[in-house]
């Protein structure tokens, strides 16, 4: 498959798009065209399965073509299910994995192709800006792997206290830097950094944010499952809410749809950072600072795929909603979807129900689903107040949580990551 930047400039191969993250021209890749996908697997197919038959086009021709089923089985040993809370209302539960987080379908798919395609090419060093979750799903999934070094930069709290404490617990090939900024400022140092050519001779970088295709492509996996086994269980095309902050997951349930699944609509939930929904409302995209919210990991106001909506649709308007929550609202929606329900949910995962209860006012309906993007447990301070109870963290979460954690300061200048990234390498 060939892929282009979204500023223009040469085709290369999607094996080219993966491991150099950033196009030269500093836009962002994306395949040439969209692949044709055959028929779907059976109903009860394995989520790995349904990954391996959504990816094999993109990959046909490529380096990584033939072991594909290998990467896709090795990157999702963990299930994405929908729990329904009411006939017509689910949550699409995305925090199974290691980390208890979406980002761990992306990472670890990504580290099964970084494996294959780098590791002899002496060491890498993994550079990625986290709000929250990214970090800790690309740590552990390049944890301990030969060939590969970390480096997380996560804005110094601005993060929850678990996230922090999970970003600083690996230890080892894992390098933890709480900037003193925003999320913004991380993401503006990495891509300063992609771009410097000086740099990236002396201390080769591999991109692990949504703007790498290697993360982007995997996570249409789990919008298609849940959308193929609701038509298998008669159900009208499934609507998607999804939390978001630097739109890549929101992007990959847009480009399952374009690629033919069972998908209706597709809204954005944010939080108080409004540059998405001002964006749609009025067609000017005006990035503007984060603020901190109770929904930290989408405090983003910079969205770097804002670049590739607006290259995949000449109209985005047509193709995707949003609503924006505001952090009074993201605690009512915690304590009433327990009260309801008994269901613990994540601040993000609040902004999505939330929103959709908004649509429902104004009468939207059929099946819609919520992407519930993190363990509520990560957000204990926040989550335990409004349910008047405890949310023990999974056993993976638990047992981070357990070992000591250290992250160093670092000043959000351009200058200072580079001088990091050259004494790391």
């Amino acid at each position: 498959m060939r892929c282009v930047s979204t500023r223009g400039g040469r085709e290369v191969s999607l094996t080219e798009a993966i491991t150099d993250g950033l196009a030269p021209d500093g836009g962002l890749f994306l395949p040439q065209r969209l692949a044709q996908v055959g028929p779907p697997p059976c109903a009860d197919a394995p989520l790995w399965a349904v990954a391996n038959w959504l990816l094999r086009p993109f990959f046909e021709g490529e380096a990584l073509g033939a072991s594909l089923d290998e990467l896709c089985a090795r990157a999702f040993t963990f299930a994405a299910p929908v729990r329904w809370l009411a006939p017509d209302t689910g949550l699409l539960e995305l925090f199974h994995g290691p980390t208890a987080a979406f980002k761990d379908f992306g990472a670890r798919f990504l580290a099964e192709c970084a494996a294959r395609l780098l590791s002899a090419r002496g060491t890498r060093t993994v550079l990625v800006a986290t709000s929250g979750d990214t970090g800790a799903a690309v740590a552990a999934a390049f944890h301990r792997r030969p060939g590969f070094r970390v480096l997380v930069l996560y804005p110094d709290g601005r993060v929850s206290v678990r996230q922090a404490h999970q970003l600083g617990a690996f230890g080892g090939n894992v390098h933890a830097f709480r900037v003193a900024g925003s999320f913004d400022d991380c993401q503006r140092m990495v891509k300063a950094a992609f771009l410097d050519r000086e740099l990236q001779s002396r201390a080769p970088l591999l991109s692990a944010n949504s703007i790498s295709l290697g993360r982007l492509l995997p996570q249409m996996a789990y919008y298609a499952q849940a959308a193929l086994h609701a038509r298998e269980q008669g159900r009208a095309p499934l609507s998607f809410v999804v939390p978001t902050g630097n739109l890549g997951n929101a992007l990959a349930c847009l480009l399952a749809r374009e690629l033919g699944l069972p998908i209706g609509r597709v809204v954005l939930a944010t939080n108080a950072n409004r540059v998405l929904v001002d964006f749609l409302a009025t067609g000017r995209y005006e990035p503007r600072d984060s603020i901190p919210t109770l929904a930290n990991a989408m405090d983003v106001g910079a969205p770097s795929n804002v670049e590739r909506l607006r290259a995949l649709f000449s109209d985005p308007t047509r193709a995707v909603e949003a609503e924006a929550i505001e952090d009074a609202t993201i605690r009512a929606t915690i304590a009433s979807t327990w009260r309801k329900h008994g269901v613990a949910i994540c601040p993000h995962t609040a902004c999505g129900v939330a929103a959709l209860e908004t649509l429902r006012g104004r009468g939207a309906h059929g099946p819609w689903v919520v992407a519930a993007t993190a363990h509520p447990a990560k957000f204990d301070t926040i989550v335990e107040p409004a349910i008047g109870a405890a949310c023990p963290p999974p056993a993976p979460l638990a047992a981070l949580l357990a070992r000591p954690a250290r992250a160093t300061p670092l000043e959000p200048s351009s200058e200072a990551l580079r001088r990091a990234l050259l004494e790391l390498a």
